[in-house]
């Protein structure tokens, strides 16, 4: 018999997990997402057709996990008006809301429960996400593979031992799709100033970044390897790269993913004290 899941919120990201599970097998009739506003819930009641409730504790009542999944502003409220029903059903919490850690998460919705936190991205929403999750000492072996199948099903799973790691999983792949989409757009400038339309330079500096991606995951070898493969000495990639070193992309990339960390500490830090 599958778990009762019951995500509480019912936006983009909170869709996109319920629909993968529902691609990958999932039962429908086990799931159930809330919204103060049914507005909302029924599109998502009729293109999913899972349960839909707009009274959260009742929704966690017969819940096994329960997935938060609304804004980090107004967790503290979320989690303050259904701690009792929580309590009283003890529930493994799944959150993907960012910056807020797993201790405060836990005091809030009352205190000695097991809490999963997720560091997804945007990706997740085709399919292709990549997400760091971190236990904290309640959850149990049986919880962590509920959380890696509910979180596969929208993409890969990486589990972090130590919580302050999600600090650079928010680095390496939480924000990391915009670092991607700025290439893209600098690609296609380059490639129209080059001469090509804008809109040819921008499909194929996408397929070639999907392409890039699908060798590298299918390959054993390093990426450095890969890079090495296809420049030809003296030939054009060579030259590409050489100035791409000597421009200093990777001190680029280095610090830009470290203020992405910082700033993700200090959210973390910003958001527990309220």
């Amino acid at each position: 018999m599958a778990s009762q899941v019951t995500f509480i919120g019912a936006g983009n990201m909170a869709s996109a997990i319920i629909g993968g599970m529902i691609d990958s097998g999932y039962p429908r009739e086990a799931i159930t997402a809330t919204s103060p506003s049914d507005d909302m819930l029924a599109p998502v009641r009729e293109k999913l057709g899972i349960h839909t409730e707009t009274d959260n504790a009742a929704a966690v009542a017969n819940a096994d996990v329960v997935v938060l999944a609304v804004k980090p502003q107004i967790m503290h409220d979320v989690c303050s008006a259904m701690r009792d029903a929580v309590q009283a059903r003890k529930p493994l919490i799944l959150s993907v809301a960012a910056g807020l850690p797993a201790e405060t998460l836990e005091s809030w919705l009352g205190g000695e429960l097991a809490v999963v936190r997720c560091m997804p991205n945007t990706p997740s929403l085709v399919g292709a996400g990549a997400a760091g999750l971190y236990a904290n000492p309640r959850v149990s072996e049986a919880q962590r593979r509920l959380a890696t199948e509910l979180l596969e099903a929208v993409g890969l799973v990486e589990w972090v031992e130590e919580e302050a790691l999600l600090e650079a999983v928010t680095a390496v792949s939480g924000s990391a799709p915009a670092y991607f989409f700025l290439m893209f757009e600098a690609m296609e400038e380059a490639g129209a100033r080059l001469g090509l339309p804008a809109d040819t330079a921008r499909r194929l500096a996408m397929q070639t970044a999907f392409g890039a991606a699908r060798m590298a995951m299918a390959s054993d070898k390093p990426p450095g390897e890969l890079k090495r493969n296809v420049m030809s000495p003296g030939g054009t990639t060579e030259r590409a790269i050489e100035h791409l070193e000597d421009a200093g992309l990777r001190d680029i990339m280095q610090q830009a993913m470290t203020a992405c960390a910082e700033r993700a500490r200090e959210m973390a830090e910003e958001l527990g004290k309220r």
